[in-house]
């Protein structure tokens, strides 16, 4: 199937060390802004379900608010359990929009 490029949000919406969850092709998605650079994986955390997007950012790591699981934010990697990963998506920044990469979404 053919990715699809979204936009899913603008620069000024997501202060540096914050993130926001935004909807991308059904989806919930949560970008992080670290200092001026951005990153987008998927928003919920596979232990649980808590929302990546309303925890703590240090550097490019997050820790999910719900059990303290930490990603990479800029991997999807999970730091706390080696099964734990998340989806990562591309994405690029245009004139203040954000645009996500989502594979397989559409024709």
């Amino acid at each position: 199937m053919a990715e699809k490029l979204v936009k899913v949000g603008t620069t000024a919406e997501i202060p540096p060390g914050y993130g926001k969850v935004m909807q991308a092709g059904g989806r919930l998605i949560a970008l992080f802004n670290v200092d001026g650079s951005f990153y987008a994986i998927d928003n919920d955390c596979p232990h649980r379900g808590g929302p990546l997007a309303e925890g703590s950012l240090r550097g490019t790591v997050v820790s999910c608010p719900w059990h303290l699981w930490r990603y990479d934010v800029t991997s999807g990697a999970c730091l706390s359990n080696p099964f734990g990963d998340v989806q990562s998506y591309p994405l690029r920044v245009s004139d203040g929009h954000i645009w996500v990469t989502l594979p397989g979404a559409g024709h």
